[in-house]
């Protein structure tokens, strides 16, 4: 029989040769891409950094990228969906895995293509769902700061609504990022692009108590200055751990709407629209290039636009 060191060393082993496996396809699939497909390097850089993302789902889920079938590929286009990734963005991701597959084809890694049947998802506009004050309210009164975790969770949920974050930003927030004297968190967003994001006193009163028990964390190198830590692990968050930890707070407040970080960000601006923000105030605080965007995301309700018409529009004025 095998001994537990033996068989620990082995399992090290078989996961160091398929990282080493996995290097040499996406080297190869680089050079693929620039020398037989002409790729522009924009588009290169898109597809080998989905393919990468791809990587990170199949290591979390133990899958071997050889032995990928059309479930798996469902299950991670899900799990885009749900951290609120577009259709749009989606669509490209499938995009970059044809290629990448068809790449493996033809080295021989594969005898069948699972992105074969692949759909991707219709580009049509999609509104996420909306909470209200009082669901997002309910998931906050459900969370367990008995918990080491409780108050982190509590400050992380706090911060995605009140500052519109992308989950992303979140996990990626450092220590020297947050100005909260002046009420400021400055954030890196898409295309590492900086903007300054006012925060609400309620979630720098989060902050400060969540720093209570970050205070009590011994991070590994480098992980330093991220602001929320993983208790156990001791290093910054992933998005897959607060989307799953949002999740479950949700089915704990009876919240039946299926909802993700992205759900936070949607819920913050249609409620800053709803109580008169103007439209390119969002756009900055959302971090959003095109006023356009902003637009398409954000949920206006009808009543409320007819209203806004009927009050403002000078022919309905009143002599």
């Amino acid at each position: 029989m095998l001994t537990c060191d033996l068989l620990n060393f082995l399992l090290l082993l078989q996961l160091t040769l398929l990282l080493i496996l996995m290097h040499n396809m996406l080297e190869g699939f680089k050079r693929y891409l620039f020398l037989e497909r002409g790729f522009s390097e924009h588009t290169r850089a898109a597809y080998l950094r989905d393919v990468r993302q791809f990587f990170e789902f199949l290591n979390s889920e133990g899958i071997d990228v050889r032995t990928v079938v059309l479930e798996d590929l469902h299950r991670f286009t899900w799990q885009l969906h749900e951290l609120g990734i577009s259709a749009r963005s989606i669509a490209r991701i499938h995009s970059g895995l044809r290629s990448f597959y068809h790449y493996l084809l033809l080295e021989g890694y594969m005898e069948q293509n699972p992105t074969a049947l692949l759909e991707s998802p219709k580009k049509g506009v999609h509104l996420p769902e909306v909470l209200s004050t009082e669901e997002i309210d309910d998931i906050l009164s459900v969370i367990d700061l008995s918990q080491s975790e409780g108050q982190r969770d509590k400050a992380v949920i706090e911060l995605l609504y009140s500052c519109g974050l992308r989950v992303s930003e979140l996990c990626n927030l450092k220590m020297h990022d947050l100005f909260l004297d002046e009420g400021f968190v400055r954030v890196i967003g898409k295309g590492n692009k900086e903007r300054l994001v006012p925060i609400s006193p309620k979630a720098v009163k989060e902050l400060h108590l969540w720093f209570s028990t970050r205070n009590e964390i011994i991070p590994k190198p480098g992980e330093e200055d991220y602001v929320f830590l993983s208790v156990r692990r001791r290093q910054h968050l992933s998005r897959i751990t607060v989307f799953h930890n949002l999740r479950l707070y949700a089915e704990r407040a009876g919240i039946t709407k299926t909802i993700s970080p992205h759900t936070l960000r949607h819920s913050f601006a249609t409620h800053l629209l709803e109580g008169g923000a103007n439209l390119r105030v969002i756009q900055a605080m959302l971090g959003h290039e095109q006023i356009s965007t902003t637009e398409v995301y954000t949920h206006i309700d009808r009543s409320m636009l007819k209203q806004q018409v009927l009050n403002y529009f000078p022919r309905n004025k009143h002599d």
